[in-house]
């Protein structure tokens, strides 16, 4: 294991981070004001967590990015099941918060709430990256993914039964990505994903709710002021909004209108204050994440390091992509948050561990400097 580093951390992937960061703090307060001043008397009262969390972030992936990442191999059981556990645990009454209908959160100190799921899924990138390193040309093998599997459906199932749907598919399909870059034979995926259709669909209509959403994105004027309100607001944001937007701070939806505002549906404010140019401006900048991290898991020095690096990647490119996929229309609505931008504290703390984690990883890359 070299601990020396060869060049410094990528900065287009630290700047590009701290840009989307900044965005989302900033959005956070436009969308979350008046909501915010009606609840609580105070228009700053997620724009201060948001900043908190922020802040605890960046110390995160500062510490992240001096750890050598090779050290977390060693502490992927236990991250594995601490994981396991906390989704476990908040299910567990007087334990688990319920918000919105959902159990997700464990409350750690005042209005501060961890959500499990969002570590969970930082702990299963590093353990698929762990294991399909470990199995190397065994991947041939349809019995030496079935651990992986095993421990992917226990992930997914814990999330689904909160109940978080979203977030739980977006767990399978991050386990399917790595399997492929890990070389799992494409037929072997294609059997593992038709054999998981009727569990899909059975998840998907096993609920009233789920069912009106999914109807609601077939046609979401069969319902205007039921299920297809969210998606139908959401699309008259990002429409008002024009090329260059109504202007920072002059969203008309946030005015009780589009519900999530500052949460799942913040891309849409933005579009709507910000207009084409701004939601243009955070699709690069997601852009420029994907290139620099599938370019360091391309350089990496091992193949653990690049399963990770890919791991994260994929981890945090995929969750940007079903988000704003819901904002525009495009997917049936999820409940997953835009990552470094909407409101909450644990998504937001964990894609920061996982860009430090990307950062020491490219200090040991032969090329990884982007002036190369």
């Amino acid at each position: 294991m070299d601990l020396v580093p060869k060049r410094a951390p990528d900065s287009w992937l630290f700047f590009t981070v701290v840009a989307l960061v900044a965005t989302g703090v900033v959005m956070v307060y436009s969308a979350s004001a008046i909501v915010a001043h009606d609840r609580y008397g105070d228009s700053t009262f997620f724009f201060k967590r948001q900043v908190a969390w922020a802040g605890l972030g960046m110390m995160a992936l500062l510490i992240m990015q001096r750890t050598h990442y090779a050290r977390l191999r060693r502490l992927t059981p236990l991250l594995l099941i601490g994981a396991v556990l906390s989704l476990a645990l908040v299910l567990v009454p007087g334990i688990g918060r319920v918000a919105g209908g959902a159990r997700r959160w464990i409350v750690l100190a005042g209005p501060f709430a961890f959500q499990p799921a969002e570590g969970a899924k930082l702990a299963l990138a590093l353990y698929l990256a762990h294991v399909l390193t470990n199995r190397g040309p065994g991947l041939g093998n349809p019995r030496m993914v079935s651990s992986p599997l095993i421990v992917t459906a226990l992930i997914s199932g814990l999330i689904l039964v909160q109940p978080d749907m979203g977030t739980s598919l977006l767990v399978a399909l991050l386990a399917a990505a790595v399997f492929f870059i890990g070389g799992v034979r494409l037929t072997h995926l294609l059997g593992l994903s038709l054999a998981s259709i009727p569990l899909l669909t059975a998840a998907a209509l096993g609920e009233e709710y789920r069912r009106q959403r999914l109807l609601a994105f077939l046609d979401p004027w069969r319902d205007p002021q039921g299920a297809g309100f969210h998606i139908i607001q959401s699309l008259l944001a990002l429409g008002s909004g024009g090329v260059l937007g109504l202007g920072l701070g002059e969203s008309r939806q946030k005015f009780f209108y589009l519900p999530e505002r500052h949460t799942d549906f913040i891309f849409a404010i933005l579009g709507e204050e910000l207009g084409l140019v701004g939601t243009v401006a955070v699709l690069v900048l997601f852009g420029i994440l994907a290139i620099r991290g599938l370019r360091i898991a391309r350089e990496a020095p091992d193949r653990y390091g690049s399963l990770v690096a890919g791991s994260i990647t994929l981890m945090i490119v995929l969750q940007a992509i079903i988000n704003i996929g819901v904002t525009t229309g495009v997917l049936p609505i999820t409940g997953v948050p835009l990552p470094f931008v909407s409101f909450g504290g644990s998504s937001l703390l964990f894609a920061m561990m996982g860009i430090g984690i990307l950062m020491n990883i490219s200090q040991y890359c032969a090329r990884a400097d982007p002036r190369s």
